[in-house]
C-alpha cells in the first residue's frame, strides 16, 4: 500500500537523522530503505534526505496564525566585524554642523564642496577640527556622508496651487522656447516666475516672490512684491537686473499676464534683451526656475500667507541675505547628459559648484576681483543665522494673524547651534 505524503515526510525525517552521521555504505542502505518505502527516484531520495538533515523546523503561533520557521543548519551565525569605524562620532558631529550651515544639501553636492567650505568656516571661527578629523572630512565620499547623516535627516523631516492667469494679448509677438532649445553656454539668459504666498486662500491681495534664475550659472535672485500687478513685478525685475554680476541678455517666462504685457515687451526691445515664453501647461519649459521656486523660495519662506506691509519688508530683508547665502555658498549640480535605455533613463551631472564659482569663469579680471572681495567678506554661518531669525519673525507674525500665541520666554529658533 502506498504511503501518504504525511507518512513519507515522517519516514524521511526519521531516516535523515541516521543518514547525517552514517558512513558511505550505511548511507546506501538507508537510501535503499527510503526508496522501497516511498517509491522515490534514487537521485531525488538522496536530495530529500540531505535537505531534511540540513534544516530544522519550528512551528510558532496558534490557529490560523501558525507559522513554520525553517532553519538551515549549514548557516553559521553572523559575526560583527571587529574593525574600528573610520568615520567616528567626532567626524559625524563636524559633518552635521557643516551640513546644517549649508541648508542640509545632499551628499553628492556636499562631498566635492568640503575642501572649499571647511577653510571658510575655520576662518570665521565657526568650526574647530582636529587634524585627523579634518583629513577624514576631506576624504569622505558622498555615499558615506548620506549614511552618516541618515539618522540626523530623520530628525528634520517636515503642495501649493498655481496662480498663473494667462495673458493672451501679446502671445503671438513672443516666441515660444522649449527646454531642449535653450543655450546654456553663456550667462545672462534667465528664467523668471512668480511664487504665490497665499496660504491656500487665493482671495484678496497677498505677496508674491519674483524668482529669477540664470540658466548657465544657476545664479538666483528673488524679490517680494505686494501682488501680481505689472508695475510691481516690472520694478522688481529692474532691481534684480542691477544686482546681477553679468549683463541681462534674455528673459524666458511663463504665459502669465504679469509678464506678457506691452511694458515688458517694449523694455526688452529697447534694451536688446531676448524675450521668450514657454508653452502653456508645460512647466518643464521653465525647469530651472521651477526648481529654485522650491529649493530657494519655499524652503526659506514656506507656504504660509503673507499679505501685510510688515511681512513684505521682512521678506525682502530675508532675500537680501538669502541671495548671498545661496549664490556664494550652496553648490549646485547641472545635468550634462541624459540617455534612455528602454524604460531606464541614465542621467549624468557635472561636479557640484556654487553659482559664484561658475560665474567667475565668464567675468573679466576686474569683475572677478570685485566678486572675490565680496565672497571673502561673507560668513556663511552668520548669514544662515540671520536668515533663521527673519524666518522666525515671519512665522510668529503669521501665527499671531491666525490667532495663535507663543510664551513670552520662547527662544528664537536657531538650528545651527542645536
Amino acid at each position: 500500500m502506498a504511503l501518504t505524503m504525511t507518512q513519507r515526510k515522517a519516514v524521511t525525517r526519521e531516516l535523515a537523522k541516521k543518514y547525517t552521521g552514517a558512513r558511505k555504505k550505511e548511507k546506501g542502505k538507508i537510501l535503499d530503505d527510503l526508496i522501497d518505502l516511498t517509491g522515490y527516484n534514487r537521485s531525488y531520495a538522496a536530495r530529500v534526505l540531505r535537505k531534511t538533515a540540513q534544516t530544522k523546523k519550528k512551528t510558532v503561533g496558534r490557529g490560523r496564525k501558525r507559522v513554520t520557521l525553517v532553519e538551515d543548519r549549514r548557516m553559521k551565525p553572523l559575526k560583527r566585524r571587529q574593525r574600528p569605524r573610520k568615520y567616528d562620532k567626532a567626524v559625524q558631529r563636524s559633518l552635521k554642523k557643516i551640513w546644517i550651515v549649508l541648508d542640509c544639501i545632499c551628499g553628492k553636492r556636499l562631498a566635492p564642496y568640503l575642501p572649499e567650505i571647511i577653510p571658510v568656516l575655520e576662518k570665521w571661527g565657526e568650526l574647530e577640527l582636529d587634524p585627523e578629523v579634518r583629513q577624514k572630512l576631506l576624504e569622505i565620499s558622498a555615499a558615506t556622508i548620506d549614511r552618516l547623516l541618515a539618522p540626523v535627516k530623520r530628525e528634520y523631516q517636515l503642495k501649493a496651487r498655481s496662480n498663473t492667469k494667462p495673458g493672451t494679448l501679446l502671445k503671438h509677438q513672443i516666441p515660444i522656447r522649449t527646454f531642449s532649445e535653450w543655450d546654456e553656454a553663456q550667462p545672462g539668459f534667465v528664467e523668471i516666475d512668480l511664487v504665490a504666498h497665499n496660504g491656500g486662500d487665493p482671495r484678496g491681495d497677498f505677496m508674491h516672490t519674483l524668482d529669477v534664475t540664470d540658466v548657465c550659472t544657476q545664479w538666483t535672485e528673488t524679490r517680494a512684491v505686494k501682488n501680481k500687478a505689472r508695475v510691481w513685478v516690472f520694478e522688481a525685475l529692474l532691481d534684480i537686473r542691477e544686482k546681477l554680476p553679468f549683463p541681462l541678455l534674455g528673459i524666458d517666462s511663463d504665459n502669465g499676464s504679469e509678464f506678457i504685457n506691452y511694458h515688458l515687451v517694449k523694455y526688452c526691445e529697447e534694451n536688446e534683451i531676448t524675450f521668450t515664453r514657454g508653452r502653456v501647461c508645460k512647466k518643464n519649459d521653465g525647469c530651472f526656475v521651477e526648481q529654485k521656486n522650491y529649493s530657494v523660495v519655499r524652503r526659506a519662506v514656506g507656504y504660509a500667507r503673507h499679505d501685510t506691509e510688515g511681512e513684505l519688508a521682512l521678506l525682502n530683508e530675508l532675500y537680501g541675505y538669502l541671495r548671498l547665502y545661496t549664490n556664494f555658498f550652496l553648490p549646485v549640480m547641472k545635468l550634462t547628459e541624459k540617455t534612455r535605455n528602454g524604460s531606464r533613463v541614465l542621467k549624468k551631472y557635472d561636479k557640484a559648484r556654487t553659482p559664484y564659482r561658475r560665474t567667475l569663469d565668464f567675468l573679466s579680471k576686474k569683475e572677478q576681483d570685485a566678486l572675490r572681495k565680496q565672497y571673502e567678506s561673507l560668513n556663511p554661518a552668520e548669514l544662515k543665522r540671520k536668515i533663521n531669525r527673519l524666518e522666525d519673525k515671519l512665522w510668529k507674525i503669521n501665527l499671531k494673524k491666525r490667532g495663535g500665541s507663543l510664551p513670552e520666554d520662547a527662544p528664537a529658533f536657531d538650528y545651527i547651534s542645536t
